[in-house]
């Protein structure tokens, strides 16, 4: 998410055009549906242009991101998709009652799971199929990862072992320490990755593979910024996209909660619902990337996804909680620690090289398969 990335479409192109007209259209149907009761047919309507809105609003987020540039664009994208990820999450915890004080837990943990083995195991396979050998710069990609085991313990794994309050959450002071630490460490790596060690976060290029090929790759990365009149186009579209993704979230959320119920899942499928809808655009970019020979950039996108995550995330909720009331219950879980703590190892030893084959990306991706079967069958 803190990285250059190929440029989006033209506003003009179909792409282009189908994104304008996707959050218009959804704030036309927040409209029409707000406060009703709805049949089935129009429900899934209804999902259908939440889903699109949420691409929808990437796309002109990184519109935006790359007529402003970096570091900048990195945040515009990292605040669109953490205004996302927070607005799903408030819409279905308002309504939710007792059942829906852990969804910010259970969403943040589902999306550090699915990035940092579901999206990197996927990019290292992908680009491991394509070069026999992914490589990376590990420099870069194991200080991403650091960041992201250190906000991870510190938000969701701490609160089940302080005894200042009985259950898996922070008292007061615990939750505000660990909300303005998330936001400095993110703020910190921004800096980092973009401004004082650029260098470390750049693709390499595979063994063998000629260096002008993978700069001549990297040229996509500085394709001429859109126009001032498409950037404020785009970011007009990125408000009504915003809205019309939290307002139709907020109408659909007994539906996801009560679909929940009735396939007999526990409720902490509803955060990797949530989670797979937000991270389905970086998914992917990454995909992209990879498959063009920048494993750096898939990684990055993944790790920096998780951070933003983590590091935007909790302390939007934390902020939001005091007006929410009842608990926030953070901690994880005994099966969730084990599985947090297994993917930290992995994820050390695969960095360590810099360079991945088939078997690294194998594993992760069934650290992400076992992590979605347990979510489902605890």
């Amino acid at each position: 998410m803190n990285n250059p990335v190929p440029a989006p479409a033209s506003i003009r192109s179909p792409i282009g055009l189908v994104a304008a007209a996707l959050p218009v259209l959804a704030v036309l149907v927040l409209g029409v549906v707000w406060g009703r009761s709805l049949p089935g047919v129009v429900e899934l309507l209804v999902v259908l242009v939440l889903a699109g809105s949420v691409l929808a609003a990437v796309h002109h987020a990184e519109v935006v991101a790359h007529r402003v540039g970096e570091p900048f664009g990195s945040l515009i994208l990292a605040v669109a998709v953490t205004v996302i990820e927070v607005g799903l999450i408030l819409s279905l915890m308002t309504s939710g009652g007792s059942s829906a004080s852990s969804l910010a837990r259970d969403t943040v943990f589902a999306a550090v799971m699915i990035t940092c083995n579901g999206i990197v195991g996927l990019s290292l396979l992908v680009s491991a199929l394509r070069n026999r050998i992914a490589v990376f710069n590990p420099e870069g990609t194991g200080a991403a990862l650091a960041t992201v085991i250190t906000l991870a313990t510190l938000g969701l794994v701490l609160p089940s072992f302080t005894t200042s309050t009985p259950g898996p959450e922070f008292s007061t002071p615990q939750l505000v320490f660990a909300a303005v630490v998330s936001l400095a460490l993110y703020g910190l790596f921004v800096f980092v990755q973009n401004v004082r060690h650029r260098d470390y976060f750049l693709p390499v290029h595979p063994p063998g593979r000629p260096a002008a090929r993978a700069g001549a790759a990297a040229d996509d990365d500085h394709a001429p910024a859109p126009s001032p009149r498409d950037a404020l186009i785009s970011l007009g579209l990125l408000l009504a996209a915003l809205v019309g993704v939290v307002g139709l979230a907020k109408v659909e959320s007994p539906t996801i909660e009560n679909a929940v119920s009735a396939a007999g899942l526990p409720q902490a499928v509803v955060g990797v619902v949530i989670a797979l809808l937000v991270l389905l655009p970086e998914t992917l970019a990454a995909a992209r990337n990879a498959r063009r020979g920048r494993t750096q950039i898939s990684l990055n996108l993944a790790l920096g996804s998780a951070m933003a995550s983590i590091g935007l995330t909790i302390p939007a909720i934390s902020v939001a909680s005091i007006w929410l009331g009842g608990p926030l219950l953070l901690g994880l879980g005994a099966t969730q620690i084990v599985l947090l703590v297994l993917t930290a190892g992995v994820g050390i030893l695969t960095v360590m090289p810099g360079r991945a084959t088939l078997l690294q990306a194998a594993v992760h991706l069934c650290l992400c398969a076992a992590y979605l079967l347990l979510s489902a069958n605890p």
